[in-house]
């Protein structure tokens, strides 16, 4: 009998041995510090913001949200009827703010990289804290890309269509001692449904497999990315890559009359993430001209934020040759349309 994990249950050995390996990967990949546990499920950092939402945030969650990704999670904490006022830092679109452990909450949460405006935060600025106080950290747009230091990150969370090259409809956590340990306090006394219990979820990760059925396509494309990513020389070598890719981006919008990157701070420019304003055309023609053109699609800003700017890509898996033939046809388009 074949053991491909393809056409079977995801609670037999082929499927449950597929998952064992992305979790193994990831701890080695992301540096997991001793303790800490990964949990995955299904339904996309959406549905983990609301599964933090009712298992993790005790009575008060605070949120640095300089973008529209992490205003989607601080509007939840904020409209549950059994949690406190939410703390809520704002910044400006294209700028960044922090969360601080002088806020009065047990939960203090933000983006690693805010995928809608490209600001990238520091994972350490929140300081000493409370131990009594949980830092949450949404990385899914950057999870996999960049080396990193998860000791004082209580929760990491990510979706893996990103940096990790695959489908969306899954998520993954990594989930220090202490957040296990309030995972456990706050279903003791609050009702969760079971798709947003993470103690649930955690019981079934421990088993290598998911509350209910997975994508396993997507967990065969995981796995393979992972397997890719350590080819390629780990996240040192893929965290070089990327970081050369946006900054081609930005060197060429700082010297083009017409363009200038939108995060003023290269300190917060993003690595996978760019995006560029552009001035005396409309962006949508410059896109437009390039889909017809050149068959270049996907760099529309985020939807709702207004903008006049592309928003670029740099994740693993893009080449560096690809960004330099688009920054040769935003060039191009550039002068034609301004023509």
């Amino acid at each position: 009998m074949s053991r491909a994990p393809l056409g079977t249950s995801h609670r037999a050995a082929p499927v449950r041995s597929l998952v064992g390996e992305i979790r193994e990967r990831l701890s080695a990949l992301l540096n997991v510090p001793a303790g800490y546990e990964i949990v995955l499920g299904n339904g996309g950092a959406t549905l983990v913001w609301e599964a933090l939402t009712f298992s993790l945030v005790r009575e008060r969650a605070a949120h640095a949200v300089f973008g529209k990704f992490g205003g989607k999670f601080a509007a939840l904490t904020a409209s549950a009827p059994f949690l406190a006022d939410s703390i809520i830092h704002h910044a400006e679109p294209g700028s960044w703010v922090g969360v601080s452990s002088a806020d009065d909450a047990d939960v203090l949460a933000f983006a690693h990289n805010e995928t809608s405006t490209g600001v990238c935060s520091p994972l350490d600025h929140v300081g000493e804290r409370d131990a009594d106080q949980l830092v949450v950290v949404d990385a899914t747009s950057i999870a996999g890309a960049v080396e990193l230091e998860l000791d004082g990150i209580d929760a990491y969370y990510f979706s893996p269509q990103k940096a990790l090259g695959a489908d969306g409809g899954l998520w993954f956590a990594i989930l220090s001692p202490a957040a296990i340990e309030r995972i456990s306090q706050v279903r003791q006394g609050r009702w969760i449904p079971p798709m947003l219990d993470l103690g649930i979820a955690l019981e079934n990760s421990r088993k290598d497999q998911t509350y209910n059925t997975p994508s396993v396509t997507n967990l065969a494309l995981i796995a393979d990315q992972l397997r890719w990513i350590e080819a390629e020389g780990g996240l040192g070598a893929i965290e070089r890559h990327c970081r050369a890719m946006s900054q081609a981006l930005y060197d060429w919008a700082d010297e083009h009359p017409q363009a200038s990157p939108f995060v003023a701070s290269s300190e917060y420019r993003s690595p996978v993430v760019a995006t560029i304003d552009l001035r005396e055309v409309d962006a949508e023609a410059v896109r437009a001209e390039l889909a017809e053109r050149a068959g270049i699609v996907d760099i529309a800003p985020y939807r709702s934020l207004g903008r006049n700017q592309v928003r670029i890509g740099t994740f693993p898996s893009v080449a560096l040759s690809d960004v330099e033939a688009l920054i040769a046809w935003l060039t191009w388009a550039l002068s034609a349309l301004r023509s």
